[in-house]
């Protein structure tokens, strides 16, 4: 079976390759076998635009887990932009691309907090990373989960302190006084 990332979904097995009659019309598909024993059915003519793609390898596992380590890149400030901009970057099915939502993500929800539907984003990029992750390591799925969330936190504290040394005096006083 070939380790293969379906984007929205995440990483999994091609198990088999079924026929099934559509319409009269015999189509074929791709039963993939996600972790957790979910399994999606992906017509195979369509697959390429649906943006599946195979598993990275262990180097390229190495710098996604790079990408994490990194401060957050500039975010559109416009919520339904921003939205949308993440959303992309999810469909692309490109990991750096869905690593960096991951990271975007956690250091937002750590400093004021998602709304429901970020939040939702952020457990289906973070599901999409880790599920690929996991077959790219060979390791299991809470051991990959928690190096992820440690990469997050470790960079957060990193990039947090830089953040509060820049402004000194004042990031005191906003600790005290709530923001919102």
């Amino acid at each position: 079976g070939d380790e293969v990332v379906y984007p929205m979904h995440g990483a999994g097995r091609i198990v088999a390759i079924e026929e099934k009659e559509v319409m009269e019309e015999k189509q074929s598909y791709y039963i993939l076998e996600m972790p957790g024993e979910v399994k999606v059915m992906i017509p195979t003519a369509t697959a390429e635009e649906h943006g599946i793609r195979s598993v990275i390898n262990k180097d390229e596992a190495q710098k996604v887990m790079s990408v994490l380590e990194q401060d957050e890149t500039e975010m559109e400030k416009n919520w339904n932009k921003r939205y949308r901009e993440n959303m992309d970057k999810m469909k692309s099915g490109n990991i750096y691309e869905i690593a960096d939502v991951v990271r975007n993500l956690s250091f937002k929800q750590k400093e004021k907090g998602l709304s429901t539907g970020e939040k939702k984003m952020l457990l289906n990029a973070k599901q999409i990373l880790v599920s690929e992750l996991v077959l790219a390591e060979q390791k299991d799925l809470n051991e990959i989960e928690s190096i992820v969330e440690n990469k997050i936190n470790a960079s957060y504290e990193v990039h947090l302190a830089s953040l509060e040394q820049h402004t000194g005096e004042e990031s005191v006083v906003k600790k005290f006084i709530p923001l919102n």
